[in-house]
């Protein structure tokens, strides 16, 4: 029997605001162990909470920004479960009322568009952290985390392979960064998935059991356990078992799923109004101000960049990765009016120097306008490209004017036709071998006559008028 896998993600995603959701507690990642903790966000007797209003705007931000339906009226709950890193016993949240319902996002996966919905979005506090010391058998808690505010984002059971779970994982990361209210780290817990993942008989629409699969923190490890999840259930059910709906944790050095307990229900956590918050209640008027605030997002940039700017969807994919880079593009290209020419420049060299050194683009030590002079100097034959590779080496480590570096360095190209003449006849007086092997139809040697007279300038000369001479040359001996 054909099996058809079937993927729901639930996302939580930090909000960058500086104080936590119902305190003025800082939400500083890194701070020393429960140092950023006052009694609210400690679960104190007698204390009450107050709702950040910067956490609303910011969950209308995404609700928008995924089409959802923001609702005028949402109310939060408690959610009740006993760990160590939860001071109060219960978690405050939004569960029958939420903020936002009934959105979607398109990906994009091999030119073909999907649509997946979105359930809900809600608003939350996050949990403290428990740390367990591998040397002895303690563990530890920080309750720095406990009351930052989460956003979790959950989607319609719309996935049916891994990819599409990663593209709608990435896309979600990327409108989440655009619009600057999460910075989408993994690695420190600001965005982090949870995946449900069943199997059916294909054609069949009741849903099969599922999984629940935690602890993975990077994309590649999202599908990686989806892969394992996937293959672990098809070969239960091949064999006629029955699959057993249960959270599993994801051993990542080992590659595989455990059992961690049984999949809890929603009534497992006794959920009840929060009787201390009092519905919050979202205007019209509130509503399209956050609207007014949202910026282009990236799928539509890229669609516009391909449009606008004539440049093939992958480099659009590339630039808009991120929104400084786009703009970092987008004022180049206007500068120099090359929109390919500033593409392959900034998807080249300008991305590997930026990665290299780990900087982000407001750190480059290299403007646009210090580009687009650049480009402008190979374009008006001053340098050739090999070059500018060079003096874009210089700039980057100098922040100096290209054409200061170049007039420094003695770099301008020759373009003397005399000049280069007289070098090419040398170059070809000096391997006579090749040229016997030239003339006994290994054509192919060209290419190499071209670099030895490049390499006999330095760079330096024109390499238009290198070929130009080496065919004139080469035809008549």
């Amino acid at each position: 029997m054909e099996y058809e896998p079937v993927i729901g993600l639930e996302v939580h995603a930090q909000l960058l605001t500086k104080t936590k959701i119902f305190c003025g507690c800082s939400t500083r990642f890194g701070e020393a162990p429960n140092s950023n903790t006052c009694p609210v966000c400690l679960g104190m007797p007698g204390v009450l909470p107050v709702l950040n209003k910067k956490v609303v705007e910011y969950a209308m931000k995404m609700a928008i920004a995924t089409h959802c339906r923001v609702n005028g009226t949402s109310t939060w709950a408690r959610k009740n479960y006993f760990y160590p890193d939860l001071p109060k016993g219960y978690q405050i949240t939004q569960f029958a009322h939420p903020i936002a319902e009934a959105g979607y996002v398109d990906v994009e996966i091999d030119g073909a568009k999907k649509r997946i919905g979105i359930t809900r979005i809600h608003m939350e506090e996050d949990a403290g952290k428990s740390i367990h010391d591998e040397s002895s058998p303690s563990s530890y808690v920080d309750l720095n985390r406990a009351g930052v505010p989460l956003i979790e984002i959950v989607s319609e059971p719309d996935m049916r392979n891994t990819d599409e779970a990663v593209h709608y994982l990435r896309r979600l990361h990327e409108i989440l960064v655009y619009l600057e209210i999460c910075d989408g780290n993994m690695e420190e817990g600001s965005f982090r998935c949870d995946a449900n993942v069943s199997l059916r008989p294909k054609g069949q629409l009741k849903l099969g059991t599922r999984s629940e699969l935690k602890n993975m923190n990077s994309f590649r490890n999202v599908q990686h356990a989806l892969e394992y999840e996937i293959q672990r259930q098809r070969a239960i059910l091949e064999k006629g078992g029955r699959v057993v709906q249960e959270t599993r944790l994801w051993d990542v050095p080992q590659g595989v799923t455990h059992s961690m307990r049984g999949k809890e229900e929603a009534h497992d956590y006794r959920y009840f109004p929060e009787p201390d918050l009092v519905p919050v209640v979202i205007s019209d008027t509130w509503k399209e101000e956050i609207e007014n605030t949202l910026p282009e997002l990236p799928m539509e940039k890229r669609e516009r960049f391909v449009e606008q700017y004539g440049i093939p969807s992958y480099d659009a994919g590339v630039l808009t990765a991120s929104r400084d880079l786009a703009d970092y593009y987008e004022e180049t290209a206007r500068l120099c009016g090359k929109p390919k020419t500033a593409s392959n420049w900034v998807m080249g060299d300008f991305l590997a120097y930026l990665n290299e050194e780990k900087l982000e683009i407001t750190e480059s030590p290299v403007t646009p306008q210090r580009l687009v002079d650049l480009i402008d100097m190979i374009e008006d034959g001053t340098i050739s490209g090999k070059i500018a590779k060079e003096v874009f080496e210089d700039m980057w480590e100098s922040g100096k004017n290209p054409r200061e570096i170049v007039e420094k360095r003695g770099l301008v190209q020759i373009t003397d036709t005399a000049e280069l003449e007289k070098i090419v006849e040398e170059v070809l007086e000096a391997n006579q071998k090749q040229l016997e092997q030239y003339r006994s139809g290994k054509n192919q040697l060209f290419g190499f006559f071209v670099g030895q007279t490049m390499k006999a300038t330095r760079g330096k000369a024109n390499p238009k008028i290198v070929n130009e001479l080496l065919e004139k040359k080469l035809s008549i001996l």
